[in-house]
């Protein structure tokens, strides 16, 4: 949470708090072992070149990519954090249940736009979400975290939602869950977005005109993606002392 810096990666110790246990986080942020098994093989062919944060930055693109998105060239140059802040990731990353201030405030705090916030909550078009981050939908068909709710779509929500387990998962995009398209956008106008922050989001003239605007044209949708990936990859990189280059990612040199 301090930039782009790879501190998520950065497990606890005995004598060190990491941001893998934030709420945020927390039985959330998978895959770490894919970074591991990059890290090793670019160790062993260039060691102490490329840094975890690099990592993650071009791991985002090409998982993009790879399930039907577009690309775009990642900046490289990136330096690994020597910290982590376990309250700024608790803090800082809008909740599933945010209102649409609190999102606004959020990207808005870290020099990100409206239209950024739309483009990136696109990202929801892969992924999945345990009940406990969207149970404030099932209330009831008229519940107020957001505009156009579908009684059916929450029915079958609570009907995935009924059993003990609370750690059930529900596909972000239940259309197309498997390929990076602008479907999300489709099902926040038809009130079948999973999150309350993502129904929410349809609330507001402002951002409802951009949602429209990516339903309607994938192209659109997909540069204004890229434009809003390329700024967020660059908030407060660390750079020349204040970063290494990791020779583990979960560990500081």
């Amino acid at each position: 949470m301090q930039g782009c810096d790879a501190s998520v990666l950065l497990d606890d110790t005995g004598d060190f708090v990491g941001e893998k246990t934030a709420p945020p986080n927390l039985n959330s942020l998978r895959g770490f072992e894919v970074i591991d098994a990059i890290k090793s093989d670019l160790e062993s062919v260039c060691p102490e070149t490329v840094s975890c944060a690099d990592i993650l930055a071009v791991v985002a693109r090409d998982s993009v990519v790879l399930t039907a998105g577009p690309s775009w060239e990642v900046p490289m140059g990136r330096r690994d954090s020597f910290s982590a802040n376990k309250a700024a990731a608790t803090n800082s990353i809008p909740a599933p249940n945010s209102s649409l201030t609190d999102l606004v405030a959020k990207f808005q705090n870290v020099g990100l736009t409206l239209q950024d916030m739309v483009a990136l909550s696109g990202a929801h078009t892969m992924g999945k979400a345990r009940c406990s981050t969207f149970s404030s939908r099932l209330q009831s068909s008229s519940n107020t975290n957001g505009p156009d709710n579908n009684p059916d779509f929450l029915q079958s929500l609570q009907q995935l939602c009924s059993g003990s387990d609370i750690d059930a998962l529900a596909q972000l995009d239940l259309v197309t869950p498997a390929t990076f398209d602008n479907q999300y956008y489709t099902n926040l106008l038809s009130g079948e977005g999973l999150l309350p922050s993502d129904q929410i989001l349809v609330s507001q003239d402002q951002t409802r005109e951009i949602i429209n605007s990516y339903a309607e044209d994938t192209s659109i949708f997909f540069e204004d993606f890229k434009i809003s990936m390329l700024k967020m990859g660059s908030l407060g990189p660390a750079s020349g002392n204040d970063g290494e280059i990791r020779h583990n990612c979960r560990v500081v040199n």
